[in-house]
């Protein structure tokens, strides 16, 4: 008899536990079941690629009874770089903005110079064509600087005579207006084709390009090649000029023409990158009148971490400026090249984010 009760117990507790195991079985199915039904996450795609380099450059130089010459001096600037690429199915986008600013101090001039000041928005749209490597494109270029920028010249002794006690105020008297914001300003729209045949080059041509340039400043309209007004009361620009009747020129030139521009760039390692960028602008309104051209380079150099050795040119032929304009009968009007060059050691940091 006992061993008829254990014989029922045991076949019980199997029962028992069989159900249990059946149980969990159908619970975990359940659970299966739902979790296929919930769908799986995706990470949204990005199709922006952006970057941001911020740079801050100190130069100091310093002499004591040194046989050769010189002045003591320290300058300071800043820049900003942002870049912002877009890539999404047939149609691709480069934007990017620049600035820089900067100041020098020497000791034979009591004032403070400024000797860097730019600010430069370009962006570039393209959608791809049937044939390779080739793209519709439209662009758009704005270039200025923040404000006002001199030619620092020696005072005269009357400028002296009239400050005595303000050797600094001599100075600002004998500077001379060669910039301001919005004088000059150039704006350029244009629609055309976009080559890129290498990932490092690229050659956008816009045969229709249309544009302004503006010189919001009355004093700097005739150095920057703006005509006179239709109710001038001078038909001379020259006279114009030398008589002071500033406010006879116009503030704007509208253009329209043939926009070539190259840009080339090269990323060696992540220490070292080189990038040029040329244009070249053709206004179909004076034919008889040389394009206008720029060329800008830049290379970099990371020492550091957090240190970087940047050498900065800029060229720019525009045969519409004077870069050496008569002032009342002063230096003889000439145009030709300007040209700018940075060499600087400076603190610079980057931030990035990129596309999946």
């Amino acid at each position: 008899m006992k061993r008829l009760f254990t014989i029922l117990a045991l076949t019980a507790a199997v029962a028992a536990s069989a159900q249990n195991t059946q149980t969990a079985l159908a619970e975990a199915a359940a659970a299966l079941s739902a979790a296929e039904d919930v769908p799986e996450k995706v990470e949204k795609p990005r199709y922006w690629d952006n970057k941001l380099v911020t740079n801050i450059s100190f130069g100091q130089t310093f002499l004591s009874q040194w046989a050769a010459g010189g002045y003591n001096n320290v300058s300071l600037a800043g820049s900003i770089d942002f870049s912002a690429k877009y890539a999404k199915g047939k149609t691709t986008g480069t934007n990017h903005l620049a600035m820089d600013y900067g100041f020098l101090y020497s000791a034979d001039k009591p004032i403070l110079q400024k000797n860097k000041d730019r600010i430069l928005l370009e962006s570039n749209w393209g959608h791809k064509s049937p044939v390779r490597n080739l793209a519709y494109s439209a662009s758009f270029d704005f270039r200025t600087q923040f404000n006002d920028n001199y030619d620092y010249k020696t005072p005269t002794d009357a400028q002296f005579a009239a400050h005595p006690d303000d050797e600094p105020a001599a100075w600002r008297d004998a500077r001379k207006l060669k910039s301001g914001f919005f004088s000059p300003a150039y704006i350029n729209v244009g629609v055309g084709v976009l080559w890129t045949p290498k990932p490092w080059f690229s050659l956008n041509v816009a045969p229709i390009s249309g544009g302004a340039v503006f010189v919001d400043i009355p004093e700097l309209r005739y150095t920057y090649g703006m005509d006179l007004k239709g109710d001038s009361n001078y038909t001379d620009r020259k006279s114009a000029y030398t008589e002071g009747a500033y406010d006879q020129f116009k503030s704007a030139r509208m253009e329209l023409g043939l926009n070539l521009k190259v840009d080339m760039g090269w990323v060696i390692n992540e220490v070292f990158s080189y990038t040029t960028q040329a244009t070249l602008f053709y206004n179909y309104l004076t034919p008889k009148v040389e394009p206008r051209i720029t060329w800008d380079n830049k290379i970099s150099w990371k020492v550091a971490r957090f240190f970087a050795i940047n050498l900065s040119t800029y060229m720019i032929y525009d045969p519409m400026v004077l870069v050496r304009a008569s002032q009342k009968g002063g230096a003889v009007d000439s145009k030709g090249i300007q040209f700018k060059e940075y060499l600087e050691l400076g603190f610079t940091y980057s931030i990035a984010t990129k596309k999946n």
